[in-house]
């Protein structure tokens, strides 16, 4: 007989990560567990959560998964809605797979989790002093990384386009430089910054105002001199139709989904349709996940055929994450069918 519960678990980085938002020094997940004696190892689901970020009510939070864990017990048939709840969606869509998989972590039969073929990510700069996001981004392109991805908006902006312009100067126009916002322009000066950002040659920016200001984002959609992406404005939005006015409204460049924070593998599927049906493109990104979630969308996202530079690699952030089949080869993330998980740590 399978025994059903959840566990909460809390991730230490490995430094201080910087962001728009503030400085991260550890991040929570929970995790859903299906015990069972054949299986090689427990199914999981990661329900990961960003403080600040993630949209998910924290009143009710443990409530729901008991909910969750004791409908699993009486055969999964009537689960609580969860569409307020998008890290327990995804974390019950990736459990369930894992049930399927007898707790293999193959949880798609692809390319991808047999080990033959991987994907194509993009190098993460972490927010910090000018020294410290040069080293990273030189040992980003070392790497082989020929897509890299900057998070401004926290520190000085001309540091920050200086960053840029030590990245063209040093290693040419054959980078595809990406930078992230997180909301941090300010909806009047937003057109001044892109026009600078511009100049690099970007192939977007990421959220360059805040969520929720939809006429100022769709103007700076329309005039853009550079492609703009969706990422936070997504969050929080579970229902249909208010995701296709929201797109037909903004009209964006392209979409970012993290199927943590917009309702899972469904809702993630949602914004892709619309995304597609408009003309807009898209890619897949992590939230912190640990391993086990980074995993469930590695796979999810290779599904989809993606062509784009994915934003999947924070599998190394972390001092207590789990040993996993995942690994890096260059700028291509890939699974190892033969290595084992650690999951001792949640077990």
């Amino acid at each position: 007989m399978a025994q059903v519960r959840w566990k909460k678990y809390t991730l230490q980085f490995k430094r201080p990560s910087g962001t728009s938002r503030g400085v991260l020094t550890t991040k929570v997940s929970y995790f859903l567990i299906w015990e069972y004696d054949s299986f090689a190892y427990p199914a999981l689901g990661e329900c990961s959560l960003i403080e600040g970020l993630s949209p998910d009510p924290k009143e009710g939070y443990e409530h729901t998964l008991d909910l969750v864990c004791q409908n699993l017990r009486e055969g999964g048939n009537s689960f609580p809605d969860l569409s307020a709840y998008p890290s327990i969606q995804f974390g019950l869509e990736t459990l369930l797979l894992d049930i399927q998989a007898k707790g293999s972590k193959q949880l798609f039969n692809n390319a991808f989790s047999k080990g033959s073929k991987g994907m194509q990510i993009n190098g993460l700069i972490w927010m910090g002093e000018r020294a410290f996001m040069r080293e990273q981004i030189v040992e980003k392109i070392h790497q082989g990384f020929a897509c890299v991805k900057l998070k401004i908006g926290a520190t000085d902006f001309e540091t920050e386009l200086s960053l840029l312009r030590f990245i063209r100067e040093e290693f040419g126009s054959d980078i595809e430089l990406r930078v992230d916002a997180n909301g941090a322009f300010a909806p009047d000066e937003a057109s001044g910054k892109l026009r600078k950002l511009a100049a690099y040659d970007l192939h977007s920016i990421e959220q360059p105002i805040a969520q929720g200001q939809w006429e100022d984002m769709a103007q700076l959609c329309e005039q853009t001199p550079l492609p703009i992406a969706l990422d936070e404005e997504l969050i929080g939005i579970s229902e249909f139709d208010e995701k296709k006015r929201l797109m037909e409204t903004i009209k964006p460049q392209y979409i970012i989904l993290k199927p943590s924070l917009h309702g899972g593998m469904k809702g993630s599927d949602e914004w892709i349709r619309l995304a597609e049906e408009q003309g807009a493109k898209w890619w897949i990104t992590s939230a912190l996940e640990s391993n086990v979630g980074l995993n469930a969308i590695a796979q999810y996202t290779f599904e989809k055929d993606v062509q784009l530079p994915q934003g999947l690699g924070t599998g190394g952030l972390y001092t207590n994450n789990f040993d996993s089949p995942l690994y890096l080869q260059g700028q291509i993330i890939r699974f190892d069918p033969n290595k084992n998980w650690d999951l001792t740590a949640i077990i």
